[in-house]
């Protein structure tokens, strides 16, 4: 998916995607981000959990990232990976990005376009409510499932569900404010684009793993009844 950004230049873009600090303020669905530490000057690992619909259990990731820029442009991938300090947690159920990417393209001084596109699995047999109802509780907060639903012989049909429109539009309208934000909040420090500022411990890669989906507990959770609940967690930013 992509949208075009009027008023936003792809450095700031870049920054809104880089910027954990400033994620908190228009993430809303993320529970907890934070960088575990550093393989090169433009790679890391870092952990991501984020709220699902009740009564479902809450998500999570460790993820190696590695970015470039490419002149005016900009790329942004990531992947699941195992880090022995930080194996799957009791309450949450460890997801898996095959792959992940944003790429960042210039329309000149004052424009740019953003694409994404990702594959992950959320692991787990989801109940087919959480389908029906993923474009409401899913895609308006920066996030997309490839949704599972076991067959026999244990094979698997995924439904790729890709970010909608209103979910770019918040990273967009999040981009517009960035400026004014990053103005009061060291303004200076940006380590994704000044690595003598990353300050983050040095990872080995001999300690990383690839995570294969497979090789973690399958979550059964497909007799999950649907609850209602208040509107609460998706106000705009």
């Amino acid at each position: 998916m992509r949208i075009v950004c009027k008023d936003v230049t792809a450095e700031t873009l870049y920054d809104v995607l880089h910027d954990t600090s400033y994620r908190r303020k228009w993430d809303t669905n993320m529970i907890d981000t934070y960088d575990i530490g550093r393989l090169t000057v433009n790679a890391d690992v870092g952990y991501y959990s984020w709220k699902c619909p009740t009564p479902l259990k809450n998500r999570d990731f460790v993820t190696m990232r590695s970015w470039l820029p490419l002149g005016s442009d900009y790329l942004i991938i990531n992947y699941s990976v195992k880090h022995p300090q930080h194996p799957p947690k009791k309450d949450y159920v460890r997801a898996v990005s095959l792959l992940t990417g944003y790429l960042i393209q210039s329309n000149g001084a004052t424009s740019s376009t953003l694409y994404y596109l990702t594959q992950m699995d959320p692991r787990g047999s989801l109940p087919k409510w959480v389908v029906n109802r993923v474009s409401q509780f899913v895609a308006p907060k920066v996030k997309w499932w490839t949704v599972c639903h076991p067959l026999s012989f244990g094979q698997w049909t995924c439904l790729t569900l890709s970010l909608s429109s209103q979910a770019m539009r918040k990273i967009y309208k999040a981009s517009l404010k960035y400026p004014e934000w990053k103005r009061k909040h060291s303004p200076h420090l940006k380590p994704w684009m000044f690595p003598e500022q990353n300050s983050l411990p040095c990872v080995r890669v001999s300690e990383l793993t690839l995570q294969r989906a497979d090789s973690l507990e399958n979550i059964d959770e497909s007799s999950a009844s649907e609850e209602k609940r208040q509107h609460s967690d998706d106000e705009e930013t």
